[in-house]
């Protein structure tokens, strides 16, 4: 409702924190369910819609990281020309872009997986993994594998690109720029690349837990790593672009005081 929050970067944010409340949603109230519950069983058709939605939010998060480091990438390196290149229209289409690239992706997992026939029925974790359940199947998953691998890889480099090209080019005006010039940057990217590593380390542990052996790590420590992507991503980012950020900063105080 605000008129000076219109503009590109908190269009961006606002997709970031709405992916991250769809995420949170496909866990936490089942996940509380399960623990008051004594029965910790759960349906095929839930599990396939649990994957489905927390598989997404990981693959919209990641995407809207790369849109918003793009975004920090013109603001910086082109401040001049940021209005016309970088708009709330386009702003709106790369998010309907990215949104609907990774329900696509992932509904063609999802029907690989769903033609399977499931022989066992138990899973090591706190929520359905798509790995964990291709495991019990007992017919041939060599194209659930396949495709598994590969959109693993496309979830990754396809925003990957952007991320390290804004990077380079961001470094480059810094080294070059003058000392407000690198105060700027920093100040206006450290958010970003503090939300990107956070978030990249939590889907790196959740990558390496269902596809090895963890068994000699804590179980303890299994599960809350398991969980931090989860649930550190959706508390950290608005805590800190709302502390970073002067328009959000000013509309707190204005609401507490």
């Amino acid at each position: 409702m605000n008129r000076s929050l219109h503009e590109p970067m908190y269009v961006l944010l606002c997709s970031l924190f709405v992916n991250e409340l769809y995420g949170s949603t496909a866990l936490f109230p089942f996940l509380l369910l399960q623990i008051l519950s004594d029965v910790h069983t759960v349906s095929a058709s839930f599990c396939f819609l649990q994957i489905f939605c927390v598989y997404t939010y990981g693959a919209i998060e990641y995407m809207n990281l790369a849109v918003m480091s793009y975004d920090r990438y013109l603001a910086i390196c082109h401040p001049l020309q940021y209005h016309t290149r970088m708009t709330c229209h386009r702003a709106f289409v790369w998010i309907a872009a990215l949104w609907f690239y990774s329900f696509v992706k992932f509904l063609i997992t999802l029907s690989l997986n769903m033609r399977l026939a499931l022989c066992r029925n138990l899973i090591n974790s706190l929520y359905c993994q798509n790995y964990l359940v291709v495991k019990l199947a007992c017919s041939d998953t060599r194209i659930n594998n396949i495709y598994g691998l590969f959109g693993i890889v496309v979830s990754v480099v396809v925003p990957l690109v952007p991320i390290l090209f804004s990077y380079m080019k961001i470094l480059q005006v810094c080294f070059s720029g003058c000392r407000q010039t690198r105060q700027k940057a920093v100040s206006t990217c450290t958010p970003h690349l503090v939300s990107l590593l956070n978030f990249s380390f939590g889907c790196c542990f959740e990558t390496l837990q269902s596809r090895f052996d963890m068994s000699s790590v804590p179980r303890m420590l299994r599960a809350i790593l398991s969980l931090y992507f989860l649930l550190i991503q959706p508390l950290l980012n608005p805590l800190m672009y709302g502390l970073q950020m002067s328009q959000i900063r000013k509309l707190y105080k204005h609401l507490f005081s």
